[in-house]
């Protein structure tokens, strides 16, 4: 029997209304004994592929724990809840993409179960706040020692579903990526890596130029916010290996207009 001491907990719900609490109290009052993880819950409101960015990118970080995460915009229709077994973890939530980044981060999924057992959800079920009456209960359930395959049916790991490979191409002196993210500091974060980065041979410390809906704007190539001047343009690798543009002392979502989906050519400056 395997029991959880942590569940890391990741919604669009925000702050503004009830929506966690009624959450976290599920789970208080079947597993009294837990510590909850807030993630974030500021997530956009249905941007189930930011939310899956921001899981894979924390859950390195974190203790093993039961990772529950509801960005849930085809609540009560028929997609499926999920439970996927990863390294030491489990994650819960529902099978719209969410969920596989954080496990591939884990090691890859190992296995999966659908959440079909009434058994493990509240007595009554809102057919659009499944957080509170199946994923939560579920979660808490799994800290106290049930075991997955007890939530229902096993399902094939490359069953489950994927979010949308994003762009990235490299080539000599250049990379073309698409912005996966933007950060509340308003950093642009790309879908290149840093052996992206590598593999096209611009070297930090570079000029470089930024192309960005027919704009093309001189940046640095640096490694932190402080190698540009106050108010000028960096393009730098982040916290979680990822390339990234900042404005330093500013935000470059506001600069540039950069937005979730933009498509972005870095070049050498020539």
């Amino acid at each position: 029997m395997t029991t959880y001491d942590w569940i890391s907990f990741t919604t669009d719900y925000g702050e503004a209304d009830g929506f966690v609490a009624a959450c976290r109290g599920v789970i208080a009052r079947l597993a009294p004994g837990v510590r909850v993880i807030d993630v974030s819950h500021q997530v956009p409101p249905q941007d189930v592929r930011r939310g899956a960015g921001v899981l894979a990118q924390t859950v390195p970080w974190l203790p093993p724990a039961v990772h529950l995460a509801v960005i849930d915009p085809g609540v009560g229709t028929p997609r499926r809840g999920l439970c996927v077994l990863a390294g030491p973890s489990v994650l819960v939530g529902p099978d719209n993409g969410l969920l596989l980044p954080a496990a591939d981060k884990l090691g890859g999924p190992g296995a999966a179960y659908e959440l079909e057992n009434p058994k493990y959800w509240q007595p009554t079920v809102s057919a659009t706040f499944h957080g509170r009456d199946v994923f939560a209960p579920v979660a808490a359930h799994l800290c106290t020692g049930v075991e997955p395959s007890a939530l229902g049916p096993a399902l094939p790991v490359d069953s489950l579903v994927r979010p949308a490979i994003p762009l990235v191409a490299v080539g000599v002196a250049r990379i073309e990526a698409e912005v996966q993210a933007v950060d509340g500091f308003g950093n642009a974060q790309l879908a290149a890596t840093g052996a992206d980065l590598a593999a096209s041979g611009l070297v930090p410390g570079s000029p470089i130029s930024v192309l960005l809906r027919r704009r093309t704007r001189r940046a640095l190539l640096g490694t932190t916010f402080g190698d540009v001047g106050h108010g000028e343009l960096v393009v730098y690798v982040d916290s979680a290996d990822f390339m990234a543009i900042a404005v330093n002392g500013g935000s470059a979502a506001a600069a540039l207009d950069v937005r979730t989906g933009d498509t972005v050519l870095v070049t050498g400056a020539g």
